[in-house]
């Protein structure tokens, strides 16, 4: 699986961003697919996760509420709308994707297989 990751810029604290991640290969529908971020001098960190279906999401304690993710297994998407950002959302964002049993949904960076190049958001306050 390649994955895509796009939709980053410059937004004012409040306002809504949506990232996009694309990916490539015949497996998107049998990973579970996440969301991390990297904040300027902090270590990578979850952020949303989607299984399989659909039918089962996570989210970080600092999201919950203003983030959501979704997919489109067709079009083998993942995008994670973010509203009510800020500044402290500031970071380089990062799809990825797990190749899970079932249902399962992966959460941590160690059982990610592939990940996406990383898209910048800035929120200014």
């Amino acid at each position: 699986v390649q994955l895509q990751a796009s939709g980053g810029g410059l937004v004012q604290a409040g306002g809504p961003l949506r990232l996009s991640c694309a990916a490539s290969g015949r497996s998107f529908s049998r990973c579970s697919m996440g969301w991390f971020r990297q904040a300027p001098g902090k270590k990578r960190e979850f952020v949303a996760a989607i299984s399989r279906s659909g039918s089962t999401t996570y989210y970080a304690d600092s999201v919950k509420g203003r983030f959501t993710i979704s997919r489109d297994n067709a079009k083998k998407t993942a995008p994670l709308q973010m509203n009510s950002l800020q500044p402290e959302d500031t970071g380089v964002y990062y799809c990825a994707a797990a190749y899970v049993i079932s249902t399962v949904v992966a959460t941590t960076e160690e059982e990610h297989n592939y990940w996406g190049q990383g898209t910048l958001v800035t929120v200014s306050s």
